[in-house]
C-alpha cells in the first residue's frame, strides 16, 4: 500500500522537527540523565516540546526514542523498559498531534546502539539485530507513520537496520547517516559510497543528520542530490558547541538556518529539519523561508465553507424530506462510511481535511464517535457541524448516554438536528472508569434502548415526557450489535428491543469471521434492519494480539492470529488483505461497510474504498 507520507512526500518539501535532546537541556534536564526515560517520568514535558514544533510548522515529528534501545538504556539500569519506552513515545507524539489538529506525521526515531558492531567492536551482529528488532516492534506497536533512522555513522549499522524495519513491516524509512566536516562517516564513507548502498536497499529518503552545521552539510546535500537519489533529507546542527557555563550552546541564529534550509531546496532536498542546538524558533524560520516553495495547506480539506448552511434555514417545510438521505441510500444501495476519533485538542483541521479526502475517493458517510473509551475529545457534535460546514459528506454521529442525563440528551439532540446532523448511532457509552476520569459520575438516565426510544419521541414530534417540541424531528436511528459478545442471546434481545422502539439500521462491532458475520446478518434479517459490517484493517500482530486479548468485544480467530504473526514486514499489507477477503466473502450478506483505521492512518480506508469503487 501506498502510504500517505508517500504521497505527501511527492508534493514537495516538508518540514521535520528539531533537537530533542539539547532542547531538553535548555530546559533545565541534565545531560546525565536518560532522555528516552522521560517519556515515563515526564510525558507532559516531551508533549509540550512536541506541539511546540508542531506550532512552528514541523510537519514531521520524531519520537523521543533516538537511544531507546537496550544498549543504550543499560547505562540507566533500563535495559528492560525498551518496549514500555518506546510505545510510550509513540503515544505521546501521536497525543500531541491529536492535541494540536494538524495533519502531520509521526516518525519513529532509531539512533546507533553506541557501541561498535563486529569487527570494530564486540557486539555481535546477531545481538544487534535482536536489539534493534526490540524497538522497531515497539514503536511500531506504538503507531508511528514512519521510520527515521538517524545520526548513523556506520554504514553496517543502517544496512542491518534499514533490514530488520523491512521484515517487520511496510512503513515508509528514511535513513540518515551522519558526516563529519571532511565529508565523510567516521568510517571513511562518502556521501556518494552511503547513496550507492542505500538507494539499493529500497529506503524512501537518503539524508544527513547532526556532527556540522548548515554550512558543511550542504556539499555532502548536493553530492547526495546528484547520484539518483530520489528523496534527500538534511537535518544539520545549529553549528558547533561551546560549552558555555557548564552547558554547551549552539550559535547557529534561525535565520542563519533559514537561509540554508533555501539552500538545501534549491540543491534538491525534500525534508528540511534541525538536529542538536536548534529549537522550535529555528523551526519557525525554516518553515517561513520556505513558504513559498513548499505545499501550503488549502482552505481545510480543499473546501471552502458554505457560506449557507440550507440545512439549517429551511423556509417551506414541505421541502424537509421525511428521511434522511444516509438512511434511503442505506434501503437501496451499498455504503461506505469511515470512523473519524474527534481530537483531543480544539483544532479539527485534519479531520475535516480526512472528511474532504473521503467523500472524493467515494465514501458516503462518515462515523463521528463521542469521546470512545470514555476518554476526553472534542465534542462530537462540534465536530460533525465543523464536518458538515466544510465537507457535503453525510455523518452518523455516535451518540452516547454516559455523559447526558434526559435534558442534556433532548436538548442536543434538538440542537444537533437544526445543525442538520440526523443520523443517529444510539449507544450506552464506555464507562469512565476505562478513561482518563474513572472517578468521574456516569449518568445513564437511560442506555441505548430507552435513547432509542427519546429519539422516536422526537420523531412523532414531543420529548420524552409527551410535551410537544413543534415540528417533529427526522432523525434516522441506527443501532449498535456485537455478535462476539459473551452473551449472544442477551445480546440479539437487545437488538430485539432497539427494533422494537424504532432502530432502523444496525452497525455492528469490529468481526474477523465470515461465519460469525452470516449468523448474526441471517438472525437480524427477521427485523428487517439493513446491516452495516465493521471492518478494522490489523495493522501488525501487535496489534492484533492485543485487539483480541485486551479489548471487549472483539474476538479474531486464531488463523488470523497465525497469518499476522507470520506476516513478517508485510504486516500491515496483509492486515489490509484480510479485511478486503472478509469484505468480499459478505457481499450478498450485508448493506454497507464501517471502517475504523487504526492509529489515524486513514490512508488503509482510502485503500479499501478505492477497492470497493473499482
Amino acid at each position: 500500500m501506498e502510504y500517505s507520507f508517500l504521497s505527501r512526500l511527492k508534493q514537495g518539501v516538508i518540514i521535520c522537527d528539531g533537537a530533542m535532546g539539547t532542547y531538553l537541556n535548555q530546559k533545565g534536564i541534565s545531560y546525565e540523565r536518560s532522555f528516552d526515560e522521560l517519556n515515563l517520568s515526564k510525558p507532559e514535558l516531551i508533549n509540550q516540546i512536541h506541539r511546540e514544533y508542531i506550532e512552528a510548522g514541523a510537519e514531521i515529528i520524531e519520537t523521543n526514542t533516538f537511544g531507546a534501545n537496550s544498549v543504550r538504556l543499560s547505562g540507566y539500569g533500563l535495559e528492560d523498559k525498551v518496549r514500555e519506552i518506546n510505545i510510550k513515545a509513540a503515544r505521546i507524539a501521536r497525543e500531541a498531534r491529536d492535541i494540536i489538529g494538524k495533519d502531520i506525521y509521526i516518525a519513529g526515531s532509531i539512533g546507533p546502539l553506541g557501541k561498535q558492531l563486529e569487527p570494530y567492536g564486540k557486539i555481535l551482529k546477531a545481538a544487534a539485530k535482536d536489539i534493534f528488532r526490540e524497538q522497531v516492534e515497539s514503536l511500531l506497536e506504538g503507531g508511528v507513520d514512519l521510520f527515521m533512522v538517524e545520526t548513523i555513522a556506520n554504514l553496517e549499522e543502517m544496512e542491518l537496520i534499514v533490514g530488520i524495519i523491512k521484515k517487520t513491516c511496510d512503513l515508509p524509512i528514511v535513513a540518515q547517516m551522519t558526516f563529519t566536516a571532511e565529508g565523510m562517516t567516521l568510517l571513511g564513507n562518502r556521501p556518494e559510497d552511503v547513496a550507492s548502498h542505500l538507494v539499493p536497499l529500497g529506503v524512501d529518503v537518503i539524508g544527513a543528520n547532526c556532527s556540522v552545521g548548515p554550512q558543511m552539510m550542504l556539499e555532502v546535500i548536493q553530492i547526495l542530490c546528484e547520484f539518483g537519489t530520489t528523496y534527500v533529507s538534511a537535518q544539520p546542527n545549529a553549528g558547533l558547541p561551546r560549552l558555555y557555563n557548564g552547558r554547551f550552546v549552539y550559535f547557529s541564529s534561525p535565520d542563519y538556518l533559514a537561509e540554508y534550509a533555501r539552500k538545501f531546496v534549491e540543491a534538491g532536498a525534500t525534508i528540511i529539519g534541525g538536529c542538536c542546538g536548534t529549537t522550535p524558533d529555528h523551526i519557525a524560520a525554516i518553515s517561513k523561508a520556505l513558504k513559498d516553495i513548499k505545499p501550503m495547506p488549502e482552505k481545510i480539506g480543499g473546501y471552502a465553507a458554505r457560506d449557507r448552511m440550507n440545512i439549517i434555514a429551511v423556509k417551506d417545510e414541505k421541502k424537509i424530506p421525511t428521511i434522511s438521505p444516509f438512511l434511503e441510500k442505506l434501503t437501496h444501495d451499498f455504503v461506505v462510511s469511515v470512523e473519524l476519533d474527534p481530537p483531543k485538542g480544539s483544532n479539527p483541521e485534519k479531520l475535516i481535511k480526512v472528511a474532504g479526502e473521503l467523500k472524493e475517493i467515494g465514501a458516503d458517510a462518515v462515523n463521528i464517535a463521542d469521546s470512545p473509551l470514555a476518554r476526553v475529545k472534542m465534542s462530537c457534535l462540534a465536530l460533525a457541524y465543523l464536518i458538515k460546514r466544510y465537507v457535503d459528506i453525510d455523518i452518523i454521529l455516535h451518540f452516547t448516554t454516559r455523559d447526558r442525563n434526559l435534558m442534556g440528551l433532548q436538548a442536543d439532540l434538538l440542537g444537533a438536528h437544526a445543525m442538520g446532523v440526523k443520523d443517529i448511532l444510539a449507544l450506552t457509552g464506555d464507562p469512565p472508569s476505562l478513561g482518563d476520569y474513572p472517578q468521574a459520575t456516569a449518568v445513564y438516565d437511560v442506555d441505548s434502548i430507552g435513547l432509542v426510544n427519546v429519539i422516536q419521541k422526537l420523531n412523532s414530534g414531543s420529548d420524552f415526557f409527551g410535551n410537544a417540541i413543534g415540528k417533529p424531528t427526522n432523525f434516522s436511528i441506527g443501532v449498535a450489535f456485537n455478535p462476539t459478545a459473551p452473551d449472544y442471546r442477551l445480546e440479539l434481545s437487545r437488538l430485539q428491543q432497539k427494533a422494537a422502539a424504532g432502530g432502523q439500521y444496525v452497525f455492528t462491532q469490529p468481526l474477523f469471521d465470515i461465519d460469525i458475520i452470516k449468523q448474526s446478518v441471517d438472525d437480524i434479517a427477521k427485523y428487517n434492519l439493513p446491516v452495516v459490517l465493521g471492518i478494522l484493517p490489523l495493522m501488525s500482530f501487535k496489534h492484533a494480539e492485543f485487539l483480541h486479548n485486551e479489548v471487549p468485544g472483539i474476538t479474531i480467530p486464531n488463523k488470523l492470529l497465525e497469518r499476522m504473526k507470520n506476516a513478517g514486514e508485510k504486516s500491515a499489507s496483509i492486515g489490509q488483505e484480510i479485511a478486503l477477503e472478509l469484505i468480499e466473502k459478505s457481499k450478498g450478506y450485508i448493506n454497507g461497510l464501517y471502517l475504523m483505521p487504526s492509529f489515524g492512518k486513514f490512508e488503509v480506508a482510502m485503500n479499501i474504498i478505492k477497492y470497493i469503487n473499482h
